[in-house]
C-alpha cells in the first residue's frame, strides 16, 4: 500500500520498507504472526501489536532478520485515512503476477492516491506521478469512472487544462468538487499551479489533524513502555 505499490506502478524510487495494509480478524492476525515468526521480525517501535490499536489508525512496525531479507522493515495497518474498508479495498485491488508466477496484490491507483494524501512532502511528486500515468495507460478507455478520477486527482497545470479540453462537461460538472478546474478553461496555468498548491496544503493540514491524537497516544505509548507497564 506504500512506496512498494508506488514502484510497481512506476511511480517512485527504490522504497527500503514493505507497507501492508490487512484483514483485520483474529484468524489473519494469527497467519500474519507465523509470517513475521518466519521473517524473525520482532517489532522496533510502539505501539505493540493491538488491534484496538490498529483500529484506531496506527502502523505495527517490525524489522526482519531472516537470510535474504535482513534489516527490511514490515509495517502493517488496518486502517488509514480517508480509505474504505479492507473489503472494498480487496476487491478493486491491482493483482500483478511476476516472472516466477508469485502474485503481488496491490491497492488500486485510485485508492493508493487517497492513501499518499499525508503530511510528507515526498508523497505528492508519487501522487502526481500515479494520476498521470494512469492516465497515459488508460486514456483511450476513458470510462466515466476514469475521467472523475483523472479531473478530481491531477496535479499539473498541463494536465489539468488538456481534460477540461478533452471533457468539457464533465470538468464543468466536477468544479462543484474541485473548484481548481475552472481555470483549466482560461488557460491560466499560473493560478491553477497555485491553486493546486493551495488544495495540497489543505490536504497536509487533514493529515496533520487526523494524526494529532494518534501522536499523543504514541507518546504514552512510549512512556509505558519506558515505565516497564
Amino acid at each position: 500500500m506504500g512506496g512498494q505499490a508506488c514502484v510497481f506502478y512506476g511511480a517512485a524510487q527504490f522504497s527500503k520498507d514493505v507497507d501492508f495494509t490487512i484483514l483485520a480478524d483474529d484468524a489473519n492476525f494469527a497467519r500474519l504472526h507465523a509470517a513475521l515468526a518466519d521473517l524473525q521480525a520482532p517489532r522496533i517501535a510502539v505501539p505493540r501489536f493491538d488491534p484496538a490499536a490498529l483500529a484506531r489508525g496506527h502502523a505495527v512496525h517490525f524489522r526482519c532478520q531472516a537470510p535474504g531479507v535482513e534489516g527490511l522493515r514490515v509495517d502493517v495497518m488496518t486502517r488509514q485515512r480517508g480509505l474504505a474498508s479492507f473489503e472494498e479495498l480487496w476487491a478493486r485491488r491491482t493483482t500483478l503476477t511476476g516472472e516466477a508466477g508469485e502474485i503481488y496484490d496491490l491497492l488500486a491507483v485510485e485508492d493508493l492516491v487517497q492513501a499518499k494524501k499525508t503530511q510528507r512532502e515526498k508523497d505528492w511528486p508519487m501522487i502526481t506521478a500515479l494520476v498521470a500515468g494512469h492516465y497515459h495507460t488508460l486514456r483511450v478507455e476513458p470510462t466515466a469512472a476514469r475521467i472523475a478520477f483523472w479531473l478530481h486527482e491531477a496535479r499539473t497545470p498541463e494536465l489539468l487544462r488538456d481534460l477540461a479540453a478533452r471533457f468539457p462537461a464533465e470538468a464543468r460538472a466536477a468544479q462543484a468538487a474541485r473548484p481548481l478546474l475552472a481555470h483549466a478553461f482560461t488557460d491560466d496555468l499560473d493560478a491553477m499551479r497555485a491553486a493546486i498548491d493551495v488544495e495540497t496544503r489543505a490536504e497536509q493540514a487533514k493529515d496533520r489533524a487526523y494524526w494529532e491524537p494518534l501522536r499523543r497516544e504514541l507518546e504514552e505509548f512510549r512512556r509505558q513502555e519506558r515505565a516497564g507497564m
